[in-house]
């Protein structure tokens, strides 16, 4: 099943809360993404502690995609915080039979990323330890940026591997992106600036529902 899943991308809790909040109006998953400094240029809000604490024991349903140097322990931190799916990258993954029994511990989702300048075929060794695969369509770190065209290649690659794989695409998705990255084989788009940045992120949310419909 098709699903366009908004990205919760702040620097601040409180960007944090209200987008979460908003956004748990009309979707019902969240994507919340990390960003350490030092896998990437950017530095984003990441206190899973502090989201746990206000959140409490109904946290909204929401993945996280770690883009940091150390995803072990922030792995660790986000699963107790109450993630359903956690977001490792390929770049950065050091210890993969930790991180699995992590994920079975608290029966949730293990997605394996990719920068856009990393080749696909990189996966091909994982295709079976891991639930889906992220594709990066823009470099690792803030929102508004540019779709990068060539990971639509990726995308069919990895398909025609695995006819079965779930395929996630991240970054620059918008009406005309969603519906290219679909028909190469994506069925989980992640979009921040075309619904945040909208006048109305409802209507925007449900656009993209249609054109991935």
């Amino acid at each position: 099943m098709n699903q366009i899943i908004p990205s919760i991308n702040c620097e601040n809790f409180e960007c944090i809360k209200k987008r979460i909040a908003l956004a748990s109006e009309f979707a019902p998953m969240m994507h919340v993404d990390i960003s350490d400094g030092k896998f990437t240029p950017h530095v984003s809000w990441n206190n899973p502690e502090e989201f746990a604490e206000f959140f409490g024991a109904n946290p909204p349903r929401f993945e996280v995609h770690l883009m940091v140097e150390d995803p072990e322990v922030q792995a660790d931190r986000w699963l107790r915080a109450g993630a359903k799916r956690l977001i490792v990258h390929l770049e950065s993954m050091g210890d993969l039979v930790y991180l699995i029994e992590k994920y079975k511990k608290y029966n949730a989702e293990i997605f394996l990323a990719i920068n856009p300048a990393t080749p696909v075929e990189r996966i091909f060794a994982h295709i079976d330890d891991f639930d889906g695969f992220l594709m990066l369509a823009v470099s690792p770190g803030p929102s508004g940026q540019s779709f990068k065209p060539e990971i639509l290649e990726k995308i069919k690659i990895l398909k025609n591997k695995k006819s079965d794989v779930i395929i996630e695409i991240d970054g620059g998705v918008n009406l005309e992106t969603a519906k290219l990255a679909k028909e190469a084989g994506a069925s989980l788009f992640v979009a921040g600036n075309f619904i945040f940045g909208s006048e109305n992120p409802k209507t925007a949310y449900m656009e993209l529902i249609d054109k991935i419909a």
